[in-house]
């Protein structure tokens, strides 16, 4: 064995430097994106260019994205909205500051949205009854434009998301007291394209 592995390496090594390139591919080249040979300075002989590399980690891949997103692979919008893998995020009155709670339930949408890559979304601003309705429009938009802002900072890419505000027009709650008021201060989430 100890005789034999000098021969071994000599003769990889002679074949490596054969001169001999490998194959090229139906595109031209053997490796994608190399350079094509071209003289080297002075020498008259081609010279071959690496590739460059790319990052070899692949992204995850999340393989049940039913799992996280809880709707079959087959559902329609309208089923997905039904019964949405989304959490609505709520606001204090009169603000459009994300708290503790509403930054992880976007959280949790992001992770929603991760899963399913070619999902877009609408985020609906809304508003309690109080105010006029030229300022619950306005805050409204305003609720939407922060979700959407924090979504975009967990990696979320901007033209998958969508706003629109509907002040106090579509209330979650009908009623007239702070418990009302309280689901009604919201950005509600809605599968709009998959």
């Amino acid at each position: 064995m100890k005789r034999l592995l000098p021969s071994l390496i000599t003769f990889i090594t002679l074949a490596a430097c054969s001169g001999n390139p490998p194959p090229a591919s139906p595109g031209g080249s053997p490796f994608p994106g190399a350079v094509a040979p071209g003289p080297a300075a002075g020498s008259g002989s081609a010279v071959r260019q690496v590739p460059a590399l790319v990052d070899p980690t692949p992204p995850p891949i999340i393989s049940r994205p039913e799992a996280v997103t809880g709707a079959p692979l087959g559902a329609s919008l309208e089923a997905i909205n039904d019964n949405s893998p989304f959490k609505p995020v709520f606001f204090q009155y009169d603000s459009d500051t994300l708290g503790d709670e509403a930054r992880r339930a976007l959280a949790d949408n992001a992770t929603v949205l991760q899963a399913s890559p070619s999902w877009v979304v609408m985020i609906e601003g809304h508003c309690d009854e109080r105010g006029t309705p030229e300022y619950n429009l306005a805050l409204g938009d305003r609720r939407a434009l922060a979700a959407k802002t924090y979504l975009v900072s967990l990696g979320i890419a901007a033209d998958r998301i969508r706003t629109v505000s509907y002040g106090k027009e579509f209330p979650f709650d009908p009623g007239h007291d702070e418990s009302a008021w309280t689901l009604n201060r919201r950005a509600h989430f809605m599968l709009t394209a998959r």
